[in-house]
């Protein structure tokens, strides 16, 4: 539930404090001086302190505490606790940044309903934050198609375990939410989630942002490896990670520990590691950019997450999804998706995936002038191909055969592009194309189109006649 270091000079207090969070869930740590307490402080953050007020043969009394660990550690809950209590102490720690003040001797009950008010604020507390940021994109999976149902029966495996996992797939195919999918369904869903965005960092600063920095005159600022702790750190393209960093990045899987640069004390960490890749990384190692031991370790569980095209039956879900998602965010106009608009978005091609169909969903909103359903001829696509009622433009390869062999590349395409929407049902797709099932059968045998299971689901192809 969380770690909770409890500093206080009466060993007897301490102890039953302790005994009192353990029966309730918690794991404590326990410091009976302020030396002791900053030690433990710097060895790993609690995720709330509860401090006494006057501690005997310390250099440093509670408010000095609470001061250097606000200016250290804003995030951690401090609840002050003191036998000598009055209203000018509790105004003074908590203009110092105490969650609360509880004066000795103090009932049971109200420690532990002020602890999980506290835990419960600064949860909410990080998670607004990231909001703000814009870091905390939505973790809900969209999409009923065999490619994606085959991906969420793998992600809800690894959220029961705290296996490492790899992520892999083009740009755009929503890598980043498979892992906070994977994150928010598992036991650590009320600890961070930090993201990692190796292409995004320079290089010579990598180092700094993963393991922080402790400075004599800035003093210590923590990186996103502590920020992660409890819970999970995402590296988003790990192949762009600077092969100096992936060395110690190695060394933290190992170990769960760390120097901060510039630091001497090492940092203890408890944390998950997912990883996300649009490269092929045994390439990536054959070139010297990137380091096999690495590779091994964080390719514990590796999962692909399909291509749009591989999904293209979820299309219209992912759009429609979007339409409400930027109604509500923008407001931007609700509007629905015409029949030839599901048919069209479902056989354009997608080199950018999900993140390109969002694209093209928020540019259509924002150009539309009608409050009418979303038609195809308002779609990029449409235009592109210079299209108009009642026509279509011939490619100019197309063009130039004679009209059998023309004839046959076409059907050949069209009966591909509709099997793939189709999620190579040949049920749905004859009933769409308007054909027998046994002769589409037919015509797909004469054509050379076949299917097989990819990424979960049927795709069709052309044989090769080689």
């Amino acid at each position: 539930m969380g770690d909770i270091l409890i500093t206080d000079d009466e060993r007897d207090i301490r102890e039953l404090i302790s005994e009192i969070l353990l029966d309730e869930g918690f794991t404590t740590r326990l410091a009976g001086t302020s030396d002791e307490c900053m030690a433990q402080i710097a060895a790993e953050p609690p995720a709330l302190m509860i401090l006494d007020i006057w501690l005997k043969d310390s250099s440093m009394d509670g408010i000095d505490i609470l001061k250097a660990v606000k200016r250290d550690h804003p995030d951690i809950p401090i609840v002050i606790i003191s036998g000598h209590g009055n209203i000018e102490i509790a105004v003074a720690a908590i203009k110092q940044g105490a969650y609360d003040f509880i004066e000795k001797p103090f009932n049971i009950d109200q420690l532990l309903v002020v602890i999980r008010r506290a835990m419960e604020t600064s949860r909410l507390r990080r998670e607004n934050i990231e909001l703000k940021r814009g870091d905390a994109p939505s973790s809900d999976m969209l999409g009923d198609s065999a490619a994606f149902r085959n991906l969420k029966t793998q992600l809800d495996k690894v959220t029961r375990s705290n296996g490492r996992v790899m992520l892999t797939g083009p740009a755009g195919v929503g890598k980043e939410i498979a892992a906070r999918y994977i994150h928010a369904n598992s036991n650590r869903s009320g600890a961070p989630f930090i993201t990692v965005n190796s292409a995004s960092i320079e290089p010579d600063r990598m180092e700094e942002v993963l393991f922080g920095r402790e400075d004599g005159g800035r003093g210590l600022e923590p990186g996103l490896l502590e920020e992660a702790n409890g819970g999970v750190i995402y590296f988003d393209e790990v192949a762009d990670m600077p092969l100096g960093t992936q060395s110690k990045i190695l060394r933290v899987l190992v170990d769960q520990r760390f120097q901060r640069v510039g630091g001497t004390d090492k940092v203890q960490v408890d944390l998950r590691v997912i990883s996300s890749t649009s490269r092929d990384l045994p390439l990536e190692i054959e070139a010297g950019r990137f380091r096999e031991e690495l590779f091994h370790r964080l390719n514990v569980v590796p999962i692909p997450v399909p291509s749009l095209e591989e999904r293209r039956e979820d299309i219209p879900v992912l759009a429609e999804h979007f339409i409400e998602m930027f109604n509500k965010a923008q407001g931007l106009p609700l509007r629905k998706l015409a029949d030839d608009a599901r048919a069209l978005l479902q056989t354009m091609l997608w080199p950018g995936n999900v993140r390109q169909l969002k694209n093209v969903i928020e540019r259509v909103l924002i150009l539309g002038e009608s409050a009418d359903d979303i038609s195809a001829k308002e779609l990029p696509a449409s235009e592109e191909n210079g299209s108009e009622e009642g026509r279509i433009v011939l490619a100019g390869g197309l063009a130039t055969l004679p009209l059998r062999e023309a004839r046959e590349l076409f059907e050949r395409e069209y009966l591909l592009t509709q099997i793939n929407r189709f999620g190579g049902n040949i049920s749905r797709t004859a009933s769409f194309v308007g054909m027998e099932r046994s002769a589409l059968h037919r015509k797909l045998k004469s054509l050379g189109v076949v299917t097989t299971n990819k990424a979960g689901g049927r795709v069709a192809y052309v044989e090769d006649d080689a």
